[in-house]
């Protein structure tokens, strides 16, 4: 198998079966048409048969291809002896989905990701063991994970294994488990046809499969669908309500190396009568870890429900009254008036103090936040740590990229309003007072907090100990969101 898979892997890079090859193959029209599962563009732009393009129809596509069609060089009779693709009446068809995957950690020049065949509205039904491909949720994760070198790494939930993919190039050691034997399956031929070998793959629930093992970086992108049944393994664990994504949090920390982190994907519940931030931050509280908990977004029941059964192709079906009726219900029952979506991290930062920080956040990010989730995580402990003396006493630094915006009517001599914002990272905007403004064009490292309150004071005829009094407070989110950092030189 791993012969095949490997002459496979080389003939589909030879080809040009690669994110780039086939996204100028396509052409953009196309290529975002796909991205609203819409097949008939890239249908047209693949008609003429060409290798690319039937390789393009037979592989993501999903549609039968003329045998004569198909590269010489393919093993047709061999994919086929593997159940990969099945022959009939001189066409071959896929009986998996096997897509190009940019990941810049995957070995040589291109990364490959095998599922289930997508399902589209029409298609039978769903096998309950179905394996979904990487999409969206995958990509956000990948972007979320810390960028760091890392010793032992652990994809919990692989799927199809593409997060083994993104961790590759940073980890020694890589871990994968899933519930399910067949994701496990074709998350092998993802890793063999992207060159990644070595992968310790277990098969189990939650973190039974490693149940005496450390990690320094763990990454899930678990089944975190709320529904009132565990119909599908990929998307539902049969947990009640959002307890999987609650357990998932309050095991995790266990099985962290000292120093190690913790990204996942999660659903919550917003429950009349009751704040989202403490059901969440329950999750948390208790674990020892410093956490960092992002609403990125929240649906409304109805728009949940429908989200799902569109993903199961099953708008339009005999039962999508019923299961659409029976969802809501069950939403109703619990008093669920959204559902929310976001970003947990956990850190094992060694501290006997840990601090969470709950939000919600629905702007738009740099990526990959990996890239500087360390600096928000330490920025987030930082100013929960710092006694006012101590914060008083530090010279603070404004942070790279942070701009100022003055807003107010023309000719006006006073602003009504200034903004700070981040051009980079996080990109986040803060409404500031007049004295954090100032603070933001004199912090460059070279004196302490205390003096610089004290020209302010002198400059606009306020009282330093009045500002000395108010500062801590204004100043600490500012320190947790990165607009002002405590140098070290």
């Amino acid at each position: 198998m791993n012969d095949l898979l490997g002459r496979l892997r080389g003939l589909l890079l030879d080809t040009g079966y690669t994110i780039d090859g086939v996204r100028e193959r396509l052409g953009d029209v196309a290529a975002t048409a796909l991205s609203r599962e819409e097949t008939v563009p890239a249908l047209r732009a693949t008609a003429e048969g060409d290798p690319l393009a039937t390789l393009i129809r037979l592989w993501w596509l999903g549609v039968p291809v003329e045998a004569r069609r198909v590269p010489t060089a393919l093993p047709v009779e061999e994919l086929a002896a593997a159940g990969l693709v099945a022959v009939e009446d001189g066409r071959v068809t896929s009986a998996v989905h096997l897509q190009p995957w940019d990941a810049a950690d995957a070995a040589d020049a291109g990364g490959y990701v095998v599922s289930d065949r997508k399902v589209r509205p029409g298609d039978p039904a769903l096998r309950p063991d179905h394996v979904v491909g990487a999409g969206g949720a995958s990509a956000n994760l990948a972007q979320l994970a810390s960028r760091r070198p890392v010793g032992r790494a652990l994809d919990l939930g692989t799927g199809c294994g593409v997060q083994v993919l993104h961790l590759a190039g940073r980890a020694e050691e890589i871990t994968a488990t899933d519930v399910n034997p067949r994701a496990l399956e074709l998350a092998r031929i993802s890793w063999a046809l992207s060159g990644i070998t070595g992968v310790d793959a277990r098969l189990g629930s939650l973190f039974d499969p490693v149940e005496d093992d450390r990690f320094d970086l763990v990454v899930s992108n678990p089944p975190f669908v709320i529904s009132p049944a565990g119909r599908f393994t990929y998307r539902e664990s049969g947990f009640h309500a959002d307890d999987f994504c609650r357990d998932l949090v309050r095991r995790a920390p266990r099985h962290l190396a000292p120093g190690g982190t913790c990204h996942l994907l999660a659903n919550w519940l917003h429950v009349d009568g009751e704040d989202w931030r403490d059901r969440v931050g329950g999750w948390l509280t208790g674990t020892g870890c410093d956490g960092w908990v992002v609403q990125r977004d929240v649906q409304d029941p109805a728009e949940y429900v429908e989200l799902w059964l569109r993903d199961a192709a099953e708008q339009g079906t005999a039962r999508h009254r019923e299961l659409y009726d029976d969802w809501l219900g069950w939403f109703e029952a619990a008093n669920v008036t959204g559902i929310g979506f976001g970003w947990i991290t956990l850190k094992d930062s060694g501290s006997l103090d840990p601090v969470v920080r709950v939000e919600e956040y629905g702007g738009p990010v740099e990526l990959p936040v990996g890239g500087h989730v360390d600096e928000v995580l330490g920025a987030i402990a930082t100013a929960h740590r710092l006694s006012d003396a101590e914060l008083l006493g530090s010279r603070l630094v404004v942070a790279e990229g942070v701009l100022e915006e003055r807003i107010g009517p023309p000719g006006a001599e006073d602003p009504a309003r200034i903004v700070l914002r981040q051009s980079g990272g996080l990109r986040r905007r803060a409404v500031v007072g007049t004295v954090e403004a100032a603070l933001a064009g004199a912090c460059d490292g070279d004196y302490p907090l205390d003096p610089l309150l004290a020209a302010i004071a002198e400059l606009t005829g306020e009282d330093h100990d009045d500002l000395r009094a108010k500062a801590p407070a204004a100043l600490r989110p500012l320190i947790a969101e990165g607009f002002f950092h405590i140098s070290t030189g």
